[in-house]
């Protein structure tokens, strides 16, 4: 199946590219195309010869995004609805990353895909408004909302522990926002076996997270001993750790309509974070 994917060094992108496999990947770096030029994003799909089109590329600076909504809404709101749009227009399925953060993070129930949105930060709103225009462009469509990924590429949670591990034996971590650390391989591998699927059957929206949920803090307490750091975690509450954008409490996210829809098994974290480890050490 050709792909062509937007993204080439971000982390779900690089993972797309690795895990490839018989699949003919066109990946789409910055220098190839500008996310803040809808139209030009659009045309690439148009010259495009592929039979999906995968977005794996967004504006992710949840803190920066404060200052730069604008620019956040239109790379991960505005461009993701022209891509839509020219993947509607050739009749090929368009699959589009998003996140957690469209809503509020309340309670303790795992969000199903159905539940009401309310973003709480830039970021979120960003997120759905590209979410809106995916939709609104009434083509064939798949929106895989994740959390908390981490790989062995670019700037993630498990990169930055180990980093900070190296100079302090003793970390505060947050402990009062639960959800599933996603590896950006599991969400490659789970776009990669759903695009050919979607020839022949409509998409929707999906959540994709590892199980099972976790807090940062106990995220970090697996890291440590996996890695052969003997760094201690210490709890602190959100409230101890202000960001400028507000963080969800509640990430935890409900799979199950992934797996009987496509036959997408939901992953365990602990397993993919060994893995990354190992490629890491590496």
């Amino acid at each position: 199946m050709k792909l062509l994917v937007f993204g080439k060094t971000g982390q779900v992108a690089r993972e797309l590219i690795l895990q490839g496999g018989a699949h003919e990947i066109t990946a789409l770096g910055r220098d190839q195309a500008d996310l803040s030029d809808l139209e030009a994003c659009a045309a690439l799909i148009a010259q495009s010869d592929a039979d999906a089109v995968i977005n794996a590329a967004a504006y992710t600076a949840v803190d920066r995004a404060e200052e730069e909504e604008t620019l956040a809404t239109v790379i991960n709101g505005e461009t993701p609805g022209a891509m839509a749009r020219a993947c509607a227009a050739k009749d090929i399925p368009f699959l589009h990353v998003s996140t957690d953060y469209v809503f509020d993070g309340a309670g303790e129930k795992p969000w199903v895909p159905t539940d009401p949105v309310a973003p709480q930060n830039a970021y979120g709103r960003s997120k759905l408004t590209g979410e809106q225009a995916v939709r609104a462009a009434g083509g064939n469509h798949l929106i895989l909302r994740t959390s908390w990924v981490f790989s062995a590429h670019g700037t993630n949670f498990v990169k930055t522990m180990l980093r900070l591990s190296e100079s302090r034996d003793q970390l505060t971590v947050v402990a009062d926002q639960i959800g599933g650390p996603t590896a950006a391989r599991d969400i490659a591998k789970a776009l990669l076996a759903i695009a050919p699927q979607l020839e022949t059957r409509q998409g929707g929206t999906y959540h994709f997270a590892g199980q099972p949920s976790v807090s940062w803090a106990d995220f970090a307490r697996e890291i440590f001993p996996k890695s052969g750091c003997k760094t201690q975690v210490t709890d602190i509450p959100t409230s101890d750790y202000p960001t400028p954008a507000k963080r969800p409490l509640n990430s935890r996210m409900d799979c199950a309509d992934l797996t009987t829809d496509f036959g997408v098994v939901i992953p365990d974290w602990r397993t993919s974070l060994d893995e990354v480890l190992r490629d890491l050490n590496a």
